[in-house]
C-alpha cells in the first residue's frame, strides 16, 4: 500500500509543553484543522525557521510560527488593540492627577493588563495601540526600525508649494533636524488648511514642534495610522482587536 504523504514524518521535532502545530495554527483563527494540515502538507508554515511538516508540534507562547512568511501571533494571551483616542484624554493607562486616561475607556473588557505603545499629547487625537507584548512595542517605539505614522492636520494657511519639499529637506529644531517620509495638502479652508505628514519620528510633540518652526501652527491633530494599521472609522474613544494579519503586519514593520 502506497504510504499517506500527510501521516507524520518520524523525525518531527517534539516542543516541551507543546501542541500539533494544526490544532495551534486553528486556535490562531488560521482556519479549521483540516484546512491547516493542508498548508503545513503545502510547505506553507514554518516553526523556528524551518519548514514545518505534519506530525510537528509547537509550543505558542515560544515557537516562532510563520504562514506564507507573515509571522502568526499564536499565543491566545498576548492581546494587540487600537484605540482612537479622544482629544484631552492623557496618554497613561492611569492617572495620578486624577484626569481621564485610557483605562478609563478599557476598564474591565480586557483581562491581560495591556499598555499604550508611544503617546499622543492630551490635546492630539487618534489612532493609539496599546498590548502586552513588550518586545513588539519596544520595536515599534524604536526609532532605529522607522514605523511610519500618518498624521492628519489642522494649520494655519496658507500654505506654499515649496513646504513639503522644505519639510523633506529637513528642519532643525533644537533638539535635532527631523525629516517628513512625505507631505500633501488635504484642503483649504479659508484661512486654515488641512494637511497630511508622514514621519518615523517619536520626539515629544514632533508633528506640533515641527509645524510651528515652519510657520503653521497646529490647532487639531489626528494620528491616523501607525505603520500598517489604520484608524479607519474606529468611534472616538472607541477600541478594537487587531486581525490576525494587522499584527502580522506589524512584525513585519519591524523586520520580522
Amino acid at each position: 500500500m502506497p504510504r499517506d504523504d500527510r501521516s507524520p514524518k518520524p523525525d518531527a521535532p517534539v516542543y516541551d509543553g507543546a501542541e500539533r502545530l494544526q490544532k495551534v495554527l486553528a486556535a490562531a483563527g488560521v482556519g479549521s484543522r483540516r484546512a491547516c494540515e493542508d498548508l503545513i502538507f503545502r510547505r506553507r508554515v514554518t516553526v523556528n525557521g524551518r519548514v514545518a511538516q505534519l506530525g510537528d508540534r509547537a509550543d505558542p507562547a515560544h515557537d516562532v510560527i510563520h504562514v506564507d512568511g507573515e509571522r502568526l501571533q499564536a499565543d491566545n494571551r498576548l492581546v494587540y488593540l487600537a484605540m482612537n483616542k479622544p482629544r484631552g484624554v492623557v496618554s497613561t493607562m492611569a492617572d495620578e492627577k486624577g484626569r481621564t486616561a485610557l483605562n478609563d475607556f478599557i476598564g474591565n473588557r480586557v483581562e491581560q493588563r495591556v499598555y499604550h505603545v508611544g503617546r499622543l499629547d492630551a490635546d492630539s487625537e487618534g489612532l493609539l495601540l496599546l498590548t502586552n507584548d513588550g518586545t513588539l512595542a519596544h520595536r515599534l517605539m524604536h526609532p532605529s526600525y522607522e514605523v511610519l505614522k500618518t498624521y492628519l492636520c489642522e494649520v494655519a494657511g496658507p500654505i506654499p508649494r515649496n513646504l513639503g519639499k522644505r519639510l523633506a529637506a529637513g528642519v532643525e529644531l533644537e533638539d535635532g533636524p527631523v525629516k517628513v517620509h512625505s507631505f500633501k495638502v488635504v484642503d483649504t479652508l479659508g484661512k486654515t488648511a488641512q494637511v497630511e505628514l508622514v514621519l518615523h519620528e517619536g520626539r515629544k510633540h514632533i508633528v506640533r514642534r515641527l509645524l510651528a518652526e515652519v510657520g503653521h501652527p497646529v490647532s487639531r491633530l489626528v494620528r491616523t495610522s501607525i505603520g500598517p494599521i489604520r484608524l479607519g472609522d474606529l468611534r472616538s474613544g472607541r477600541t478594537r482587536r487587531l486581525t490576525n494579519a494587522e499584527v502580522a503586519g506589524l512584525f513585519k514593520a519591524v523586520g520580522d
